[in-house]
């Protein structure tokens, strides 16, 4: 099992399958049958508070799980910034199934982030990473504002880049994959408003590091 602090408010936890097997659990039970993975996500929250800092007490939680193409299980905890009166002994998480429908031969991809702040936070995840870095991963990494939803155009995509599947994962914690498509690309470039033309999540980090 390992931690990964994203943001103040939010961990991302990779488990292996083999750490589910000695839980006695798979990824149905976790998605149907969250009572049954208590004792599983109280030793996440344990790890994480001893690892990284973490702490979740009296804080209401929200748990988003997906299993990714090398076996491995991905759980996101996010913690709410506004505490809640509730019993801290009592873990109380929504688990959230998320797909990813991604063309990990594109050269384009686009993805689209409901808020700044979430740019902002995907940002300071990538910054973290130390093994991710968006120069070799993209010729072109562009922010543009369209329709009041901020899009993150990546152009020239390298599709052998060693730490692309880490930088997909990493990136659908915060943003939704919107296309793939070069039409679409267009008329974000004619109809939207730049934001960042080219290094967009470097400048991210350079001025809105959070």
């Amino acid at each position: 099992m390992k931690i990964e602090k994203l943001t103040e408010n939010k961990i991302r936890v990779i488990v292996s399958s083999e750490d589910l097997k000695n839980s006695n659990l798979d990824y149905q039970t976790i998605m149907e049958k969250p009572i049954e993975s208590q004792k599983l996500f109280l030793e996440m929250l344990l790890k994480a508070e001893k690892e990284v800092g973490f702490y979740t007490e009296g804080y209401k939680l929200l748990v988003e799980a997906f299993s990714s193409s090398d076996g491995l299980f991905v759980f996101t905890i996010t913690k709410y910034t506004e505490k809640i009166n509730t019993n801290p002994n009592k873990l109380k998480v929504i688990p959230k199934k998320k797909t990813k429908n991604l063309n990990p031969k594109s050269t384009t991809s686009i993805y689209k982030f409901s808020s700044f702040e979430e740019f902002c936070e995907f940002c300071t995840a990538i910054h973290n990473n130390t093994r991710i870095q968006s120069k070799q991963l993209a010729k072109t990494i562009s922010l543009y504002l369209f329709n009041d939803t901020y899009y993150l155009i990546l152009s020239n995509i390298n599709t052998h880049y060693v730490y692309i599947n880490g930088f997909y994962s990493t990136i659908s914690e915060f943003a939704s994959l919107a296309s793939h498509s070069d039409t679409f690309k267009m008329k974000l470039v004619e109809h939207g408003k730049v934001i960042m033309k080219r290094n967009a999540i470097e400048t991210g980090v350079k001025y809105f590091l959070s």
